[in-house]
């Protein structure tokens, strides 16, 4: 059974950081392309950042880290320097097609069942 599960949300002080997981089984991430997304109250999913090459650490220029643990099949997201703006909920989610990936949900196939991030002091 291909299944998606997310932990490590909760509530966080605006500056502060946070890691998210989300441990895979059924398949193993380091064959496919992996993503995070979240989605605030009244708007559409988007995407966080997304790791297409399959590498154990990808980092945006920003506050937000994908990394992935290869033995324990388990994706990461490090968000620091956390916003109100960032509060949501935060999926992760596994492209099983080939091809590019966009880091849009469209392009993704398994998503995770989400975890609440609040930011708020």
């Amino acid at each position: 059974q291909l299944q998606l599960v997310e932990s490590g949300g909760g509530l966080v002080q605006p500056g502060g950081s946070l890691r998210l997981s989300c441990a895979a089984s059924g398949f193993d991430l380091r064959y496919y392309a992996t993503g995070w997304f979240r989605q605030a109250p009244g708007k559409a999913r988007e995407g966080v950042l997304c790791n297409s090459g399959g590498s154990t650490i990808y980092a945006d220029s920003g506050r937000f880290t994908i990394s992935v643990d290869n033995a324990k099949n388990t994706m990461y997201l490090q968000i620091t320097n956390l916003k109100p703006e960032d509060t949501a909920v935060y999926y992760c989610a596994v492209r099983t097609a080939t091809g590019a990936a966009r880091c849009v949900p469209a392009d993704y196939t398994y998503w995770g069942q989400g975890t609440q991030v609040t930011v708020s002091s």
